[in-house]
């Protein structure tokens, strides 16, 4: 399958076992910074669906260039009215749900900026591995927007209300070590080993029982929001 914005490498990792266990390794690519135009929305929604038909158990999510994801396409939503906006925004929240129930694992592996669209990305995706130079945030709100693919509840959600709202209220830019600081990163390594890093974490999930690892991303989800019992 042929994408336009996305370069997508089929891989494989040699267990301990010595068995091999194939995974994907995606890069957004769209230049300078890979915006998430409609077209790289599309782009993921053909690509969620080929993981899904092939039953492909981990994918790896980077950016091409200095950039994970800069934000949504701003020259394209200029040309935008109400309805159209909508829709653009519906995609968006389409694609991230679609990756927070799909059975496969995403590992974002996020190595420079993730502004806006980016960071709405990184959280829709199951574990999130930063480069030291990685910068992330919600900076909408100095355009007279706020977040529009659901970033106002899954930051809250991952680091609680009263951070959420402070990064969405100052629009403030936080570094790789502040995002491990509060939760929203699970690990930070220099930039030169951050694929080596999140490769290495997508064999310990394919080193799982596969119904066991998708089963734990489903309860833990559909749990969070729920009343223990």
């Amino acid at each position: 399958m042929s994408y336009r914005f996305l370069k997508v490498e089929e891989r494989k990792i040699t267990l301990k076992s010595g068995a091999e266990a194939p995974y994907a390794l995606v890069t957004i690519d769209s230049p300078p910074l890979n915006p998430l135009s409609s077209g790289v929305f599309h782009d993921l929604d053909a690509l969620i669906s080929k993981l899904e038909a092939d039953k492909t158990r981990v994918a790896i999510i980077t950016g091409a260039g200095k950039a994970f994801v800069a934000g949504a396409d701003i020259s394209e939503m200029k040309g935008m009215d109400k309805a159209k906006a909508k829709e653009y925004s519906l995609l968006g929240h389409k694609i991230f749900s679609r990756m927070e129930n799909s059975p496969v694992i995403f590992i974002a592996a996020v190595n420079g900026f993730a502004l806006g669209g980016g960071l709405e990305l990184a959280m829709a995706s199951d574990i999130r591995v930063l480069a030291e130079a990685a910068q992330m945030g919600l900076p909408e709100a100095t355009l007279g927007l706020i977040p529009g693919f659901g970033g106002t509840q899954r930051l809250q959600r991952l680091i609680g209300q009263s951070a959420a709202k402070y990064l969405a209220l100052t629009a403030e830019r936080i570094t790789a070590q502040d995002a491990l600081r509060l939760g929203l990163a699970a690990k930070v390594v220099a930039g030169e080993s951050l694929i080596a890093e999140a490769e290495g974490t997508a064999g310990k999930i394919l080193a799982l029982g596969p119904k066991a690892a998708q089963t734990l991303k489903t309860v833990m989800r559909e749990g969070a929001d729920m009343a223990l019992p």
